[in-house]
């Protein structure tokens, strides 16, 4: 069974809106694009480029593959895998596009909804899905209980607005940590994989 393993990098407010350029989503009056630049250093390159090498294919809602679809395809040299990953769109309207391999998961004539054809995708033979940005298709995910791993970048700022990992679609759930390292600039990386539910008792 296929894994799904959500990588956001996240604000300690838990922001994950425009990590990587001032234009990626300004969607909401976001004005804080590009917040993760002043943090880069070589043990955070090592961990990005760890998870780029793994093999994968890709889960994405439509407007992360729209801003990855403008860029990959132009930059292959950087990570030549985006390109040839199968890519799984969550849209209600695209059914095509030009990058490919692309697999569009839009209602169907069966009436399945997103949720359940992500369900019968982690059911087939193939890499681990990895989810990027996504804000939204995540929220779907946490609410059906599909994600089986996050792979998290943590960053000292708060950013006060924005789209959140966290927000509508959070159920209960327990994750243990499986690995994680502090960088020099006081980026916390670290990975949880799924691991129950809560318990407790007073």
């Amino acid at each position: 069974m296929r894994k799904v393993d959500v990588l956001e990098f996240v604000s300690l407010d838990g922001v994950i809106q425009a990590p990587g350029g001032p234009g990626e989503d300004t969607s909401g009056g976001f004005a804080y694009g590009g917040w993760i630049s002043p943090y880069s250093d070589a043990l955070s390159a090592t961990a990005v480029k760890k998870q780029m090498n793994l093999p994968f294919d890709l889960l994405l809602g439509r407007r992360t593959f729209d801003i990855w679809a403008q860029f990959w395809p132009q930059h292959s040299d950087m990570w030549p895998a985006v390109n040839t990953a199968t890519k799984y769109v969550a849209s209600n309207t695209m059914t095509s596009h030009a990058w490919q391999p692309s697999v569009f998961l839009n209602p169907g004539f069966l009436n399945e909804d997103i949720a359940e054809k992500i369900t019968k995708i982690k059911q087939q033979e193939g890499p681990d899905l990895q989810v990027y940005g996504s804000a939204n298709l995540v929220q779907t995910l946490l609410k059906h209980d599909l994600v089986d791993a996050f792979w998290l970048k943590i960053f000292p700022v708060t950013l006060g607005g924005g789209k959140r990992l966290f927000a509508d679609g959070t159920i209960p759930a327990a994750f243990k940590v499986t690995e994680s390292t502090v960088t020099s600039k006081g980026v916390i990386i670290v990975n949880y994989e799924r691991a129950g539910v809560p318990t407790g008792s007073l």
